[in-house]
């Protein structure tokens, strides 16, 4: 009888036969010289904050100043145009009206010396169309007449009160002398042979004070321009004026 074999099982280690593993490392990690575990970390960010400069004390100082200025020259801005509605309103303000009526020269001659020598008297007439306006006609007038620039004769308006819807007569007399007139004489001649007129033009510079009722405003000036056309400059003759017209204007 044959012998029995009789098989054995051998164990074998199981983690012996399987190659070694690599140990998982973690993220931003590495091994040292040494084998041992290194983590690296990202580097720290810090958030540094912004820091806005203040202005200057001075600069705010100025910029409040000048709001402030600003605002104040506003507010009288608004309360003048405001009081200059209600003044408005209340006297319904109208322009004075005035008028060349009449001219008479009593002397127009050319002299020895060749200087021009002239006397006018000018009727004037000045309304005051205003129900509860009066104008001081004050001291410092002034009134010329004049021809393409050449200055004949001047004068002065005299002082009055002209009251609430006034019509006032004014005769002003003129005088004037002008040298070296030879050139001036004989083109006035030819004028009134070639058109049959001689333009003349009268300015008046007058200081006035306005009243308000019982108010009574700053001394202003006004100014006006009058066109003539005259048939005749001659002396102790009938001067017919053709045509008139005048403009008013106030100056401060």
């Amino acid at each position: 009888m044959a012998d029995q074999q009789k098989i054995y099982p051998v164990t074998q280690d199981v983690e012996a036969a399987q190659p070694p593993t690599v140990p998982l490392m973690p993220r931003n990690s590495s091994k040292s010289d040494n084998g041992d575990l290194v983590e690296h970390f990202p580097p720290l960010q810090r958030t540094i904050p912004v820091m806005h400069s203040k202005p200057p004390k001075r600069r705010r100082c100025c910029c409040k100043c000048l709001c402030w200025t600003l605002s104040i020259v506003l507010l009288l801005i608004v309360i003048i145009g405001v009081v200059a509605g209600i003044l408005y309103l209340v006297f319904l303000p109208k322009l004075p009206d005035y008028s060349v009526d009449r001219l008479q020269i009593t002397q127009f001659n050319l002299s020895g010396d060749s200087s021009l020598s002239a006397t006018f008297d000018v009727t004037i007439t000045a309304k005051n169309p205003n129900k509860k306006i009066g104008i001081y006609y004050e001291g410092g007038s002034h009134i010329s007449v004049w021809y393409t620039g050449t200055k004949l004769c001047e004068g002065s308006l005299p002082k009055f009160y002209q009251g609430h819807r006034n019509t006032t007569l004014l005769i002003v007399p003129l005088t004037g002398q002008t040298q070296d007139a030879n050139g001036l004489f004989t083109s006035l001649q030819q004028q009134r042979q070639e058109t049959g007129i001689i333009p003349l033009n009268l300015r008046v510079k007058q200081p006035v004070r306005i009243k308000l009722g019982r108010l009574k405003l700053m001394k202003v000036k006004f100014s006006v321009k009058c066109k003539l056309d005259v048939d005749s400059l001659s002396a102790n003759n009938a001067i017919s004026i053709r045509n008139s017209s005048c403009k008013f204007r106030f100056r401060l």
